[in-house]
Order: C-alpha cells, then structure tokens, then sequence
C-alpha cells in the first residue's frame, strides 16, 4: 500500500480513505486531484481500487460510466500491481485467475485484465508485453 501512496504522490495526487454509500468503492476526483476509498473494503480491495483509480487520475479521466476509460484503468491498475515474474510463478502453482489472485494479493478481475490484455501465448510458451511499449517481449516462460 504504502508503494501506491507514493506512487500517487508522483502522479501529483492525494489519497483519501471515507465512508462511501453502497456500491461505491472508490472514484477519483480530477478537479481536486485525490483518489478515495471506502473505509470498509478489504485490504486486496483496497491495493485493487486505488490502483484502479490511480489509472483514471494517470490518464485524467473525467467521464463517468465510460467503458473505455474503466478498461484503461483496470489495465493500468493490474500493469502496476502485476509483475510478470510474480504472475508466472503463481500460474505455475494454480491453474485458474482466482488463485493466482490470491497468491498475488490483488481482485481476480485484474489477473484475468492481465491475462487478457498483457499476455500473448504461442503453444507451449508465454509471453508479456513490455511495460515500456516498445513492441519487444520481456518476459517468456513456459
């Protein structure tokens, strides 16, 4: 946690833990540049809201219900909190995105974003995308 909190003081934005009403589990403001979270989430859904959030506060998102902009959030979120290395030794224990989400310590919706989206597998072998974009494969294994 305390890795996302600095994180999100070099994004220039404060964190903010509140009572917030049902199903609200976190949002960010863009006007005030603060992410909150409900004080009553779990702590694997803490790390996964405020990752999710720093998304929208990364790339400024100021629309509310756009698809879009939740999917670019939930992929910031499960790049920032995923490292492949970590992700390929716990799918090299349990064979489905709940476990691997437990092992990890993150929501399995963002092993299967990373899954989806980070991940190319060819047969046998897999493969993750560059965290830096630049279109060559970093990590293989299998």
């Amino acid at each position: 946690m305390r890795e996302l909190i600095a994180h999100a003081a070099t994004l220039g934005v404060t964190v903010h833990v509140a009572h917030l009403p049902a199903p609200y589990r976190g949002f960010y403001d863009a006007e005030q540049r603060r992410v909150v979270y409900g004080f009553d989430l779990t702590p694997i859904e803490r790390i996964s809201v405020l990752a999710h959030e720093l998304g929208h506060a990364f790339y400024d998102h100021r629309c509310k219900d756009d698809p879009g902009a939740e999917a670019a959030a939930d992929l910031y979120a499960a790049r920032l909190l995923i490292a492949p290395e970590a992700y390929a030794a716990a799918a090299a224990v349990y064979p489905h995105a709940h476990g691997i989400a437990e092992e990890l310590g993150v929501e399995e919706r963002l092993v299967e974003v990373f899954e989806a989206r980070v991940l190319t597998r060819f047969g046998e072998r897999t493969y993750s995308h560059s965290r830096m974009g630049a279109g060559q494969y970093v990590h293989a294994w299998g």
